[in-house]
């Protein structure tokens, strides 16, 4: 039998016939499943949060491999965590078959290629303390099987993001997260329902866990990097939110903590210079409340 993913969807049989707005329509009509599938695997989504949590806050580090809609899924969601939350660039990483390149051009024919899932594991040095997420469609992709079969092999926490039950990458891992979002408006285009469904699926767990560590105040990114003019407006409306400070008094506390957020938060709670704060927050993982809990020891 066909995995649901390649099967051909009954209720947009005749989409080639309809109007724009119909055939809008019937995409977003199985668009509108694929929250609901996601909502059935967030027992499983927490298991994994849970682990992932654990391996970070212990020095690990999380990886996601991926090919194709996938495997960009997965360097798309890992680069964005070091600006939102104020992370390191190594401490989620996405890993796609055929490097880099795959991000903007097909590398399909490196999906098929087991070994090579390994040795892009052991490139990046992947050890006991990570955590690998396989992302794949299908669940049968031979290089994103060979990564976390390795990963598994040497001790690392593994799961898997994948839209079709019972295959072959779930028996791989240690937990399966499995959102069976149907087969797609057009046979076959993973990159719509299924991708749809990683992608909630992959916010939910880099976003969750990063509140677990600690990089999010109340529902304020605490700890994003100013690097731009949006940023820079977004991080002064945060402080201000979180120290109750007139514009003008948030703008002098931010340019003497030199833009960064996290150091003019602390200098504000605590009652310290830049130099201290910063020190406090190097001392606490630049966890901002545990920074100001503990900046007087």
């Amino acid at each position: 039998m066909l995995p649901i993913t390649e099967q051909e969807n009954p209720n947009t049989r005749n989409i080639d016939q309809a109007s724009t707005l119909d055939a809008l329509r019937l995409i977003n009509n199985e668009d509108k499943l694929v929250a609901v599938a996601v909502e059935k695997v967030l027992p499983e989504i927490v298991k994994a949060v849970d682990q992932i949590v654990e391996r970070l806050a212990n020095g690990g580090r999380l990886f996601y491999v991926g090919t194709g809609t996938s495997g960009r899924l997965g360097v798309l969601d890992a680069s964005e965590i070091p600006p939102t939350y104020g992370v390191s660039y190594d401490l989620v990483q996405g890993i796609i078959a055929g490097g880099y390149d795959a991000l903007y051009k097909a590398t399909e024919s490196s999906e098929d290629n087991k070994e090579q899932g390994i040795e892009d594991l052991k490139v990046r040095g992947v050890n006991e303390k990570d955590a690998v997420i396989g992302i794949a469609a299908s669940g049968r992709t031979p290089y994103t099987i060979g990564a976390v079969e390795y990963a598994k092999s040497i001790g690392c926490f593994t799961a898997c993001i994948v839209c079709n039950p019972d295959s072959a990458i779930t028996k791989a891992v240690d937990v399966a997260i499995v959102p069976v979002v149907g087969p797609e408006a057009i046979t076959g285009s993973t990159r719509m329902k299924a991708g749809t469904g990683q992608k909630l699926i992959l916010n939910l767990i880099s976003t969750a866990a990063m509140i677990r560590l600690g990089y999010v105040k109340g529902n304020r990114m605490t700890n994003m990097k100013p690097a731009n003019e949006k940023l820079k407006e977004r991080s002064l409306r945060i402080l201000i939110g979180e120290t109750h400070l007139e514009e003008s008094a948030a703008e002098d506390l931010m340019e003497k903590a030199d833009g960064d957020l996290r150091v003019a938060i602390v200098m504000n709670a605590a009652k310290l210079d830049a130099a201290t704060a910063r020190e406090s927050l190097e001392r606490n993982e630049w966890v901002v409340e545990r920074a100001v809990a503990n900046s007087h020891q």
